[in-house]
Parts: structure tokens; sequence; C-alpha cells
């Protein structure tokens, strides 16, 4: 099925119209369809990153807190992140 194309107007500045219409030439299409892959790709692009914060912000946290954000110290902290306490390994060396 294809899609219904609007048209629409679009002021540019003179050196900016200038890029389009070069750029436009070099792809041997017009400033309009040019223009009109630009926004899709951008729309497409916004669309797949809001998509990727709704997944990552429905996901169940792995870190245990209370809502605050950890501190340097709490995020570096990796036997705390395992679960459990490893001894301390410098209090070997003799």
């Amino acid at each position: 099925m294809k899609s219904r194309l609007r048209n629409i107007t679009v002021t540019l500045e003179e050196h900016v119209a200038r890029w389009a219409r070069l750029e436009a030439a070099g792809k041997d299409t017009s400033v309009s369809r040019l223009l009109g892959e630009i926004l899709k790709q951008a729309m497409l692009e916004e669309d797949g990153y809001q998509l990727a914060m709704r997944r990552a912000l429905a996901r169940k946290p792995f870190l245990k807190t209370d809502g605050r954000y950890l501190s340097r110290k709490e995020v570096h902290d990796r036997a705390n992140l395992r679960g459990h306490e490893r001894p301390d390994l410098r209090s070997r060396r003799g």
C-alpha cells in the first residue's frame, strides 16, 4: 500500500536551501523528496528511541535500591552487587 503524500511549504535560510539543492542534485532527486526522506529518517529514529526507552523503563530493576541514586561507592561495590560478601583478599598477604 502506497502512502499518501502531502505537500507542505518550508522556509529555509539561503545557505541551507543551496545545500539542499546541491544534495538533492547529487542524489538525483528533488529537494522535496530529499527533505521528506530526511524527516522520515528522523521520525523513525525518534520512534525507535522512544520504544527503547519505554522497554527499558518497563523492566524490573536488577539492583535493590530505595529509589535514590546510588553513591559512587555503592555503584562500584561488586561484592554487594553479587549479593554476598567476599573475604578481603588483601588481609591474606603475608
